[in-house]
């Protein structure tokens, strides 16, 4: 009965466990038959394999064909061209170097195909590939190679953290086939490695429903109660999937207490308390330990506890249920916020971190930071976060050096993870061998900038030191020091200089470091001023703070000879701050020195600064000689201006007299009541008064009173002027700021649009009620390009910043905030992030007619592409730039070695991390003199504005200093006493007009 029983309520715990993941659910549902009796007790091989294969390859074929019609030898060759399309070519320097040295950077794969075309087909793919690793699983799932399928898996989980599917799907394939004890014993290591990767709540529960399996087996009870604990001490206080496992568990317990209770009646009182009634008394304590914690779904939990329960609930239980329910209710608005926001909720989980942060509890803060990992996993600063967390609260052993490995596997192009691992490790007394091997592995990361390498070998380097002691003349630890240095320093100047072009350290901190330590440390000065040497022949010499550090280090450690030495050569090498060299020079030498070394030093210092005076004295002519040649290129350009507008307003007055001319004759041989051509073209532009007709070809008589067709412009240009001479008479509407928040800013717009509100105002009202369309027009009734867009609610107006760079008749729309810059100065409309992204590269070199979806295609191959942004100009032409955002910084440092330099449409393409170079702030305009003498603004010249003549009519002696300026420019106007020329009379105006 016990058997029985307990087969039934694993049959039901696996229907609810496989019914939570993706893949073929073969094994749990077939133990749970097997539990019940459903199914024979010896199941062969072949039927287990047939089982999974059947079912495994329908989910395959599903996943990658999306339809029934594509056939098994296309679907290998869809993975197999995924497969080659992302294999290596071992000559090829640029990816080799991307890769790590030695014969563990690739892998071979033989797989026997047995379709037609595919046999013996070697693949050699880049063992940090993600996505290759998951094709070629699927593959071989597929080809049902079961031994290679479990040697594909195990090789990935050795590189990467596998995902809470992937290790589901793995688990469900070595269920299926495990059959004896040790097969199972192979399936329990697989669920250890699995929860360690990433605290999964179904990977939890289906390790206990799988255990259950095993409880026939020796120690098998023992087993599942295990297995259930450790997973409530993992997930048990996870407020949405932890009931699950305490439901789970309580099953089992349960299953337990009803398989005794027949023969209950027949024990004896003492076998009955050993047996019965401590078996009934773990469900209670089970009941009691879940109604303690915050859950949700905790109401029914109660329920089924008052029910289940033949004794009256405890006062204490009671109490302790209502304290949850009160701390249910104050986690419930974060937890709500992570149900209702999309993947993967980053900034849902900060909240919540800081929220258990401050009440501080350790099980719950650790739980909430595995949650938001599990969706975060690539994000650096949080496991950063979580690990300094452990680093300074926890301090647990295991657990620390868990995190950390995991961080680094997850984000293993973050230098700051690496190095807080290797600390870790010394912290807890890790093995020294095994901390080197994690240095090896650091170094094979691949990161992404040249000073990432040198803050990983500072690090290392830091804790070779910290091995060494120093009262020993020489010791093993100090020689692998010495060596460490040698070696930092050469593949600083061989690995990573050929790889980006610098070493990381052009200060030579390293070096630098390396000096103070055989000085300080090693009493070992001759080796100190070696390595300082070395230091100043890098191009460091001409900087007054090296040659200061080299000084201190021989005041300390050194003699006076060594330095006067060092200083000596430092006021002839110097070039950015020798003055204060000098200085300590001429100090040194006064408190120390001789007569001679004081007369030595005072000439050396005054030759080199008279000569550095002279250098720059030389540089400021230069600089001043480039800034008059600037000048005279402005002014000539400025008079090129001139003289352009000059000459067309030439030709304008000569094509003004001519047109007399025309009229004049015309006039004269034509009626004399006919109407001027210029009234007439006047007329023609204007909205006729209301009940006046427009005058027809009829009454326009032309040369010798005929008509003159040739005269009339076409109908299309009359009502354009018409609509113009409308729009130009049409009152102005002021801006009211008030109503900012529901308006928003269209700009680039044509010039040519007809009607822009009725164009615009479908766009806008998708959006919500629009209530005006305010198109901004010229004195002459011409379009400006930009108009205002005003809405009932802000919400509408915020979402119709959505239509920014949509494109209208061929230009890109921009549609921004309505913002007055004269309040707020500061305010930019670029919505894009100008600092440096490192998972978005930057590709420059496009040919022009490359589209979107051409360079997604090329770009997909190496990562998945979140978005793709080619610039455009104002009209919407494309500049041959590109940004491309990948989902990740690993993905897209691994893009970059593959595409840089990649030819496109004959175009050879540059592809970098995106890092924009800052903006330089806009220059203030320069004050300019006034007439007077006195500093103004340009702005206050006059209302005629910037590019317009600036001549005042009134005599100079008559201006009157502007106050505003002087407020401006001075701080507040004085008296207006001191400042206001008298009155003058109209004889004194005459006589000043009359003065000689």
């Amino acid at each position: 009965m016990q058997a029985a029983a307990l087969g039934s309520s694993g049959k039901r715990a696996a229907g609810r466990g496989t019914s939570q993941c993706k893949g073929p659910a073969v094994g749990m549902s077939l133990i749970g038959m097997k539990l019940s009796g459903e199914l024979p007790t010896t199941v062969t091989k072949e039927m287990w394999r047939k089982l999974w294969f059947t079912q495994s390859a329908r989910h395959y074929l599903h996943v990658v064909s999306n339809g029934p019609e594509i056939s098994l030898v296309q679907q290998r060759t869809l993975v197999a061209e995924r497969l080659v399309s992302t294999t290596h070519n071992p000559g090829s320097g640029s990816e080799v170097r991307g890769e790590m040295r030695g014969s563990q950077n690739r892998i071979n794969i033989y797989s026997n195909w047995h379709a037609e075309g595919f046999k013996n087909l070697e693949l050699s793919i880049n063992i940090y590939d993600y996505n290759c690793h998951v094709d070629l699983i699927r593959l071989l799932r597929l080809e049902g190679e079961l031994t290679k399928v479990r040697m594909a898996r195990q090789k990935m989980s050795e590189i990467f953290p596998l995902t809470e599917e992937l290790w589901l799907e793995w688990l469900h394939d070595e269920i299926s086939m495990a059959l004896d004890g040790l097969d199972r014993e192979h399936v329990y290591d697989l669920f250890e490695k699995a929860v360690k990767d990433y605290i999964c709540p179904n990977i939890w529960l289906e390790y206990g429903q799988y255990s259950v399996g095993g409880i026939g087996q020796k120690g098998g009870l023992e087993k599942v109660r295990s297995v259930f604990e450790r997973a409530l001490s993992s997930v048990g206080l996870h407020m949405t999937k932890g009931l699950a496992i305490w439901e789970a568990y309580r099953e089992f317990e349960s299953a337990i207490v009803e398989a005794a209770r027949p023969i209950a009646g027949f024990l004896s009182p003492f076998d009955r308390e050993q047996t019965f009634d401590s078996q009934l008394e773990k469900v209670h304590s089970l009941f009691r330990r879940q109604l303690a914690i915050p859950l949700y779904d905790m109401e029914a939990t109660f329920a089924e506890y008052e029910e289940w329960s033949e004794d009256p609930i405890p006062e204490s239980v009671i109490q302790n249920y209502n304290k949850a329910l009160q701390q249910l209710e104050k986690y419930k608005p974060y937890e709500e916020a992570l149900l209702q926001a999309e993947a993967p909720r980053l900034a849902e989980y900060q909240a919540y971190i800081d929220f258990e942060m401050k009440i501080g509890d350790p099980a719950r803060i650790q739980l909430v930071f595995e949650r938001a990992l599990v969706e975060n996993c690539l994000v650096p600063d949080l496991w950063i976060r979580y690990s300094q967390y452990l680093d300074r609260q926890l301090k647990v052993k295991d657990l620390v050096l868990s995190v950390h490995s995991r961080a680094v596997r997850n984000c293993p192009w973050t230098v700051a993870l690496w190095s807080r691992y290797l600390l870790a490790m010394e912290r807890h007394g890790v093995d020294h061998r095994v901390i080197s091997v994690t240095f090896e592995k650091a170094l094979s990361a691949g990161f992404i900038q040249a000073t990432d390498y040198v803050e990983i070998w500072q690090a290392y380097l830091d804790y070779l030191r910290r091995r060494v002691d120093f009262k020993q003349d020489s010791s093993k630890e100090l020689e692998e020091l010495r060596s460490a240095f040698a070696r930092a320093l050469e593949y600083l100047k061989q690995e990573v200089e050929e790889r980006f072009s610098e070493s990381g350290d052009p200060s030579c901190l390293i070096m630098q470091n390396w000096a103070r330590i055989e000085a300080r440390l090693c009493n070992n000065m001759q080796k100190a001023r070696e390595l300082w040497d070395s230091i100043m022949t890098k191009g460091n010499a001409k900087y007054a703070n090296m040659w200061l550090e080299y000084y201190n280090l021989e005041r300390a450690h050194g003699d006076t000879q060594h330095c006067r030495k060092a200083l000596h050569r430092a006021v002839q090498c110097t070039s950015d701050y020798p003055e204060h060299v000098c200085e300590v020079l001429l100090t040194m030498e006064r408190t120390e020195g001789t007569l001679e070394d004081w007369d030595i030093a005072v000439q050396k210092t005054e030759t080199r600064l008279a000569r550095v005076n002279e250098q720059r004295i030389k540089a400021a002519e230069k600089e001043a000689a480039l800034a008059q040649q600037e000048e005279e290129k402005v002014e000539q350009r400025k008079r090129a201006r001139a003289e352009k507008k000059a000459l067309k307003k030439k030709k304008k007055t000569r094509g003004s007299d001519k047109s007399k001319a025309d009229e004049d004759d015309e006039k004269e041989w034509g009626d004399d009541e006919e109407e001027q051509p210029s009234k007439r073209r006047r007329v023609e532009n204007s909205v006729p008064p209301a009940g006046e007709a427009e005058p027809g070809p009829e009454a326009r008589p032309g040369l010798c009173g005929g008509s003159a067709p040739a005269a009339a412009e076409p109908p299309s240009e009359q009502q354009e002027q018409r609509a113009a001479a409308r729009r130009r008479d049409a009152p102005r509407v002021p801006h009211d700021s008030s109503k900012d928040g529901v308006t928003v800013f269209v700009s680039n717009l044509p010039y040519g649009l007809r009607e822009p509100a009725a164009t615009l105002r479908p766009l806008f009202e998708a959006c919500g009620d629009v209530v005006e369309v305010r198109p901004i027009f010229s004195n002459r009734g011409d379009f400006r390009g930009y108009c205002y867009v005003e809405f009932k609610e802000e919400a509408v107006a915020l979402r119709a910043l959505e239509l920014d760079r949509q494109t209208v008749e061929g230009r890109p729309m921009f549609v921004s905030p309505c913002v007055d810059k004269s309040k707020n100065p500061d305010f930019k409309v670029f919505r894009y992030s100008t600092a440096l992204e490192k998972h978005k590269l930057f590709v420059s070199g496009l040919p022009f007619s490359c589209t979107k979806e051409e360079l997604e295609e090329i770009c997909k191959a190496h990562g998945t592409v979140k978005d793709i942004r080619l610039v455009t100009n104002r009209a919407g032409k494309p500049k041959g730039l590109a940004y491309v955002e990948y989902e990740n910084e690993s993905q897209a440092s691994q893009a970059v070695l593959k595409m840089d330099g990649m030819t496109i449409k004959e175009n050879v393409i540059k592809v970098a991390i995106s890092n924009p170079p800052q903006r330089k702030a806009p220059e203030k305009p320069e004050a300019r003199k006034a007439p007077g003498g006195a500093m103004v603004p340009r702005q206050i010249y006059g209302a005629r504005g910037k590019g317009r003549t600036q001549l005042s009519l009134l005599p100079r002696a008559l201006q009157r200093p502007s106050a505003t300026a002087a407020q401006a420019e001075n701080g507040p106007a004085p008296p207006a006493a001191a400042t206001e020329v008298p009155k003058m009379s109209n004889a004194d105006f005459a006589k000043l007009l009359l003065r000689k």
